[in-house]
């Protein structure tokens, strides 16, 4: 007892001292900092850089030193986040204030030219048909030469991106180029398309092209994490710059874009996207568009009593209907996308039509909306910036009696037909614009879908509100205070309803705030729009997520809510059990039976096929790298000479190795004996082209002939280590036959992992993972596969394709389905199984005698 207790002081002392031993570092290391800085007092101060004596020269010397050293200061603080995010909500604002500028002016010009041929109705319809069908075949053209990834809403093609998934030329400048002047030319045509989604892309596009040119100054932009960031707040940015509402802006890219959001990025969304706001509105009172900064769609609805209670089951039957719209909406979109290639006449000829499916459907929609024709019966007119002001106006159009017939007077004389009351109009106007959004969107070009649900959602509110104010016309309210009812507000509850529901978002609500400009209608926009999600969220998934299912993106699909069965799916049950791997002991043979055998991008390394112990992973580049470089020819002729060295016994004389090569070679790289270059082309000059064909080199061909060196060598001059002329002699000796002998030898030889980068942690499971954690760390850590482990050993794998397809499959109305048919039906209490308990006593029996270090203090007992 007196030794044991002996020891725990003396490992106690020890512990002390290790505490006293950092503490003295530390104070050391104080005492050698102050020491340091007395002799730095003591010596006389540096001279000034050699670099700056040019610039002290004459009287404005001290102000050129001055001006230099701020320009150093700022460069070197470029690499802040502040800068980074105030150029990017520059550059946005100024784009789309430009596009904005762009867009208004095809639009008046179209006005324009059907308000000159007013004579002709022939030529006012060929004018207004003709205008928006050449823009947008313009657009649709314009964007397939130049990248086709400008193509479609871009919001899709973001959620994957900032899950971890590269997607090659989506962020380039060549694309940027592409969806600003498609997405211009598109919505000057008229067409019932959106400008926010393509906007998100655009910001993004703008943010990586500021990373490259800031990288300049500075390799932290290289970082790709950092890049995902400012990733994250350039969509925000987008939509910020796009309606002039930051906060919406940076919820809706949160909403939209992100399944897990980094704090950390919270302030970055909100600093870019309130300056680019800033800015967008800045440059309209500029351009004399407004007298202030203001809302996008200021409102003036009455502050005092905004709505009765009464009015809120109204604003409830609104939340739910546009909850069925926005389901539909977003069916009726995917099922004309299905429709067309499923067909393959129709696909086949649209594939070699590109152009006419755009003009086709362009055709119709202009022929329906124009003025004198249908188009009178739904405010055909009118733009949609026009169509939301009118929606979101104060008074009320229906009328109320003999002496409240209502004024039409500027754009709102669109909405006024003497055969039909403003009922007709509106239900005409939503049915119309609700399959012409549907299909618009499905044109191949940049577009969006938000504003044109936005307009439809405004007009079936607006429909429910005159119809409330028929209904009552003296208002609701039974006091004495009479306030009637407007038809405004429910407008905004219904712009904010249906866009939810269409997106899966609540974050509208907050920007038709921003958008009005007023709070009066909270409670009815947030009970509207909670209500609509939580009925198309059961029905459909967002148009977003049905976009990447449509264009099979490697994206992982929400889980769903509130269903219990998928906590009891496990791993165990969707994973792939019969993967390739490679061991620690294999052969070159091996290896190259795996490449050929699968196509994973990573491979298990495990201790032997009997253990299964997971080593870790190494890449797929990584094996083709190591058989490539076995199975090199100039490793194959590296073997030939030195056969042919010890059968001859002599070396090959000076005169046939001195050649020059990049330089003067010597006779001393000859007789030297160095090894051979990792590259076998270091040592061909550029007027030998060595072609070689599946395993066999063929016949050097000279193009022209080599010179002898002359003079003595340069001391520079670059060593040959194998000479051309050796390679030549040995490689016309070896047929086709002794290759093959000689690359069968090397195949049966063990593998050299040292030089290979391998993996030691790859992300890991274990079979008894659920589902719904696994779908949350593929989730959170953006993996694509990961390996499944039963105590070390390597039983499985899942990658981001088994994870989607047992969602996709086995997911219905009512939950995650019945185990798979060959799940292991096991009780769900279990906790570990015989074989496993066995496997952990025979691992526990095999390291017992290794003892277990611990601390021990003097108080502890025997």
């Amino acid at each position: 007892a007196s030794e044991s207790e002996a020891q725990r002081a003396l490992q106690y002392e020890q512990t002390l001292m290790y505490g006293r031993y950092t503490q003295d570092l530390g104070t050391f290391a104080k005492d050698e900092a102050a020491r340091l800085r007395l002799q730095e007092g003591d010596t006389p101060r540096p001279r000034r850089p050699s670099e700056l004596l040019e610039y002290t020269q004459g009287h404005c010397g001290p102000c050129r030193v001055c001006a230099l050293q701020c320009q150093r200061f700022l460069i070197s603080k470029v690499g802040e986040d502040w800068v980074f995010l105030i150029l990017l909500g520059l550059v946005m604002a100024l784009v789309s204030w430009a596009m904005d500028f762009a867009i208004a002016t095809c639009l008046q010009a179209q006005k324009w030219m059907y308000g000159g041929l007013d004579t002709n109705v022939l030529l006012q319809y060929m004018a207004w048909v003709t205008y928006p069908t050449v823009l947008i075949t313009f657009s649709a053209g314009f964007t397939q030469i130049l990248a086709p990834q400008a193509v479609g809403s871009g919001i899709p093609e973001m959620k994957t991106i900032l899950r971890g998934v590269v997607l090659k030329e989506y962020l380039t400048l060549k694309t940027f180029v592409a969806k600003v002047i498609g997405l211009t030319c598109a919505l000057g045509s008229g067409m019932p398309l959106g400008k926010e989604g393509p906007f998100v892309h655009i910001a993004s596009m703008c943010a990586a092209l500021l990373s490259r040119f800031l990288s300049l100054f500075g390799g932290f932009y290289e970082n790709e994490a950092r890049n995902i960031e400012m990733l994250a707040a350039a969509c925000a940015v987008g939509v910020g710059c796009c309606f002039a509402a930051p906060i919406g802006g940076v919820l809706f890219s949160i909403e939209v874009t992100s399944t897990f959001f980094a704090v950390r990025n919270y302030w970055r969304g909100f600093f870019a996207a309130t300056f680019s706001a800033f800015i967008f509105r800045v440059l309209a009172v500029w351009n004399k568009d407004e007298e202030t900064i203001t809302a996008l769609f200021k409102t003036r609805f009455r502050l005092d009593f905004p709505f009765d209670l009464q009015e809120l089951p109204a604003f409830a039957v609104i939340g739910i209907a546009s909850g069925f719209g926005g389901a539909l909406f977003v069916y009726l979109n995917r099922k004309i996308v299905q429709f067309m290639r499923r067909q393959k006449t129709i696909n086949r000829f649209l594939m070699k039509k590109r152009l006419l499916f755009p003009a086709l459907v362009t055709l119709i929609i202009s022929t329906l909306t124009f003025p004198p024709g249908f188009g009178q019966f739904m405010a055909g007119q009118l733009t949609q910036k026009d169509t939301l002001v009118t929606l979101f106006d104060n008074q009320t159009w229906a009328k109320q009696g003999i002496s409240d017939e209502f004024e039409y007077l500027g754009i709102l004389e669109a909405w006024r037909h003497p055969r039909s009351n403003v009922f007709i109009t509106l239900i005409v106007f939503i049915l119309m614009k609700f399959w012409m959004s549907a299909l618009a969107t499905t044109i191949p070009v940049p577009c969006g879908a938000f504003m044109p649900v936005f307009v439809i959602g405004a007009a079936f509110g607006r429909l429910v509100g005159e119809s409330m104010a028929a209904w009552f016309p003296d208002g609701i309210h039974t006091d004495s205070n009479t306030y009637r009812i407007v038809p405004g507000g429910y407008a905004v509850v219904g712009a904010a309803a249906l866009s939810g529901a269409v997106t899966h978002t609540v974050s509208t609500a907050v920007i038709v705030f921003e958008l009005t400009g007023q709070i009066s209608h909270i409670l009815p926009v947030m009970i509207a729009v909670i209500l609509a999600n939580a009925v198309a969220q059961s029905l459909q998934p967002s148009l977003y997520d049905s976009i990447i299912r449509i264009k099979k993106l490697p994206y992982l699909p929400e889980l769903g809510w509130g269903h219990h069965e998928k906590y009891n799916v496990r791993v165990e049950d969707i994973m792939v059990r019969d993967i390739r791997y490679v061991t620690l002991n294999c052969k070159y043979r091996d290896l190259q039976q795996v490449l050929h055998s699968t196509k994973m991008k990573d491979l298990p390394l495990v201790e032997s096929a009997e253990s299964m112990i997971l080593l870790g992973s190494i890449e797929r580049t990584q094996v083709a790298a190591l058989l490539s470089n076995q199975l090199s020819p100039h490793r194959r002729l590296l073997t030939l000479r030195q056969k042919v060295l010890s059968e001859d016994g002599h070396r090959l004389s000076d005169s046939s190795i001195r050649f020059q090569v990049r330089g003067t070679a010597t006779s001393e790289d000859a007789q030297s004996g160095c090894p051979p270059p990792s590259s076998p082309h270091h040592s061909i000059p550029p007027q030998i082209s060595t072609a070689t064909s599946s395993g066999s080199p063929a016949r050097p061909a000279l193009r022209k002939p080599l010179k002898p060196a002359q003079g003595t060598a340069h001391p520079k001059a670059k060593r040959v280590r194998i000479s051309i002329v050796e390679e030549m002699i040995l490689g016309d000796k070896m047929t086709p036959a002794e290759i093959l002998e000689w690359e069968e030898q090397q195949l049966d030889q063990l593998v050299d992992f040292s030089s290979a980068k391998i993996d030691p942690a790859p992300f890991q499971l274990v079979e008894h993972t659920s589902l719904h954690k696994t779908h949350t760390i593929f989730s959170l850590l953006g993996l694509d596969h990961a390996f499944v482990t039963s105590i070390g050993r390597l039983v499985g794998m899942v990658s981001l394709k088994e994870l989607r397809k047992a969602i996709e499959g086995s997911l219905t109305g009512k939950g995650v389905k019945v185990r798979p048919p060959l799940a292991s039906f096991r009780d769900s209490t279990a906790s570990t199984t015989e074989a496993d308990t066995t496997a952990l006593r025979q691992l526990w029996d095999r390291h017992q005698h290794h003892p277990m270090p611990r601390e021990a203090g003097p108080g502890d007992d025997d």
